[in-house]
């Protein structure tokens, strides 16, 4: 079925009015319209607190963005679906995981961002990030099903990536901890596949239900919490790492793809133009403390551990065309918005 943008956001208001009550109120705000244009999509969105600077992909290219002023500081060429990136500061490195053709990560230099290298991964190279109590490179391909590892400082043109571990679905995201387990949803599968790292094997596969078709994925390590964006039903699923009991099951909006956590609260971003902000109330105790209104397409994000900022691309979008599973966005509108909190 489709809905136009404008019902979307209609619908969001009305979630708004209708779950919170008036002592669960918080204070973020969308603060800024970073417009940058330029060609292509975008997917997941990665903040360097240390420099502020973001970087996002678009399609066949990777935007290094100055998080203060919205500059593009770079323009990263040779990519053909390009996902995510994870950044190593320790060895001065990026490395953006693209899906298209048989699957790749490309590595570039975090000071000129010049691309070093190429390695071969398998297709649909998806979700990335940098594990430090590993020092380990972690990708997901989600046609392959498997989780990829590899050093961030191995050879940028000859190497190659370690062994893959084989997951029993179709991941999308994921997450790490401090002690070798790394979390990954499972599409597919309405589960979360938990993997020893160490072991090289998966340990558990846990089920989000009340939740389905999980996408978004953040980790509170200190609390031992799992935050789990869910599509299908749209929940934000709150899960414990320690045996995977589902603490809580909350509603957010349509069209979830990221979830992160900052100080002790989560957040889910939506493409229907809401950002849910999820709150513990009490030990254990979980309840929406906010649903931002952001613009339509909004729907991945990163968070700025630094200064508590919030940053989501997304563009202005042509009226749905009939048959279509989404709108197409306008030329050149290309925007990152600015969500923070408003002062007391």
């Amino acid at each position: 079925m489709n809905v136009k943008p404008h019902a979307l956001l209609s619908a969001a208001l009305l979630l708004c009015a209708g779950l919170l009550p008036a002592h669960a109120q918080s204070n973020w705000t969308v603060k800024n319209l970073m417009h940058i244009g330029g060609p292509g999509g975008w997917d997941y969105l990665t903040v360097d607190p240390a420099t502020h600077r973001l970087y996002v992909p678009r399609s066949t290219h990777t935007m290094v963005i100055d998080a203060d002023s919205g500059k593009v500081i770079a323009d990263i060429p040779g990519q053909k679906i390009a996902h995510g990136v994870a950044i190593v500061p320790e060895v001065g490195r990026g490395f953006i995981s693209d899906g298209g053709g048989s699957g790749a990560v490309v590595i570039f230099d975090l000071k000129t961002n010049a691309v070093l290298g190429t390695i071969a991964a398998q297709p649909d190279a998806d979700g990335i990030i940098y594990d430090h109590a590993s020092g380990l490179v972690l990708v997901v391909s989600g046609d392959g099903g498997v989780l990829m590892t590899l050093k961030p400082d191995l050879d940028p043109v000859h190497g190659k990536i370690d062994p893959p571990i084989a997951l029993g679905g179709k991941p999308e995201f994921l997450a790490a901890d401090n002690d070798g387990k790394v979390y990954i949803n499972l599409e597919d599968k309405d589960r979360l596949a938990v993997v020893d790292l160490r072991a090289r094997k998966v340990l558990a596969h846990w089920p989000v239900a009340p939740g389905g078709e999980p996408v978004g994925l953040a980790l509170d390590a200190r609390k031992g919490r799992l935050f789990i964006g869910c599509r299908k039903p749209p929940k934000m699923i709150v899960m414990s790492t320690n045996n995977g009991k589902v603490l809580a099951g909350l509603p957010i909006g349509a069209g979830v793809d990221a979830v992160k956590v900052d100080r002790g609260d989560a957040f889910a971003s939506c493409r229907d133009g809401s950002l849910v902000v999820v709150a513990e109330k009490s030990p254990g105790e979980f309840e929406v403390a906010q649903i931002v209104k952001t613009p339509v397409g909004a729907r991945t994000m990163g968070i700025d551990s630094s200064t508590h900022t919030i940053y989501l691309p997304t563009a202005e979008f042509e009226p749905a065309k009939p048959g279509a599973s989404r709108p197409e966005a306008k030329p050149e509108t290309f925007m990152i918005v600015v969500v923070a909190k408003s002062e007391e």
